[in-house]
């Protein structure tokens, strides 16, 4: 997969969190977040562009609010 088809996933990726809405379509976008960084993570590695960073932190977020959805609040 392409660079900018990476990136653009990511960001189809954030703007549509919100639509999960069963335990197993979050169950997945979590596994979809987890994928989606550690690619771009490989990308950022060799180009140590700022704007890729900020992409990997805000799927981040997303994906520490749905696992914490998951894992229900204590």
């Amino acid at each position: 997969m392409s660079t900018v088809d990476l990136i653009q996933e990511a960001l189809d990726f954030e703007r549509n969190h919100k639509q999960f809405r069963t335990r197993n379509e979050k169950i997945l976008a979590s596994r979809k977040a987890k994928e989606l960084v550690l690619s771009l993570n490989n990308i950022y590695k060799k180009t140590k562009d700022k704007a890729l960073m900020d992409i990997m932190k805000r799927v981040t977020v997303i994906k520490r609010k749905i696992e914490v959805r998951l894992k229900g609040r204590l």
